[in-house]
């Protein structure tokens, strides 16, 4: 009858008005709870007082008080986890109904933008960008290919370098030292790998001296390096 002086209400506001009147119920239930439990304490202490006084007639009575009013705690203790229920399942009628106004009106901007999507266009982007993408592609291979080909030599004579000094640190032996000791006769006509000119031979193991033993190993190992 709500809709007959002004405009009828939606069902998510009946659901809330109504939300409204039962917590407010159960506001009042607990009050008249607290209220019983209040007078409950009384009736003990008053019966203890007068069962002390010897007047059990009293006692009888107040305790058929006390009866009742612990029944009715445990009546208001019942209605209120019901009432609480009813209330419980109103929220979730409402947030139902949210959840369906969301979902329709996340449907709704579906429906525009899917009639908005010019699938044709999309897919004639897609196409371009991935011919550019292929092309790009291919400038930057040549661009690092022509590059390495520019710094290649250089690369590897720097890594040549770099190898053979690390080797002869390895074996204790320094280029620049061994060769400005060596005498010019020992270097100056390459011989054949662990052949020695018998002349030369015996310059080295005579008395009077030249490169030894170990020095002419370490020059064969240079000339085969």
């Amino acid at each position: 009858m709500s809709f007959i002086f002004g405009k009828k209400k939606t069902p998510a506001e009946l659901l809330r008005e109504n939300k409204r009147m039962l917590d407010k119920s159960i506001r009042e239930i607990e009050r008249e709870r607290q209220g019983l439990q209040t007078q409950e304490k009384k009736l003990i202490n008053e019966i203890k007082k007068v069962a002390k006084q010897g007047q059990m007639g009293a006692v009888k009575i107040m305790a058929k008080d006390l009866i009742r009013t612990r029944h009715q705690i445990t009546k208001f203790y019942a209605l209120k986890s019901q009432l609480q229920g009813v209330s419980l399942r109103i929220q979730t009628l409402k947030s139902t109904q949210a959840m369906g106004e969301a979902m329709k009106g996340v449907t709704k901007a579906m429906g525009q933008m899917n009639r908005q999507m010019n699938l044709p266009a999309l897919q004639k982007i897609m196409q371009e960008f991935e011919m550019q993408n292929e092309r790009m592609e291919m400038v930057s291979d040549v661009m690092n290919d022509a590059i390495d080909d520019a710094l290649e030599g250089d690369e590897e004579e720097e890594e040549t370098e770099e190898l053979v000094n690390q080797v002869l640190d390895e074996i204790g032996i320094d280029v620049n030292s061994e060769l400005v000791k060596a005498p010019a006769t020992a270097v100056a006509k390459p011989v054949a790998a662990g052949k020695v000119p018998a002349a030369q031979a015996e310059a080295a193991g005579g008395p009077d001296g030249g490169i030894d033993d170990d020095l002419q190993a370490r020059l064969d190992n240079l000339r085969k390096m």
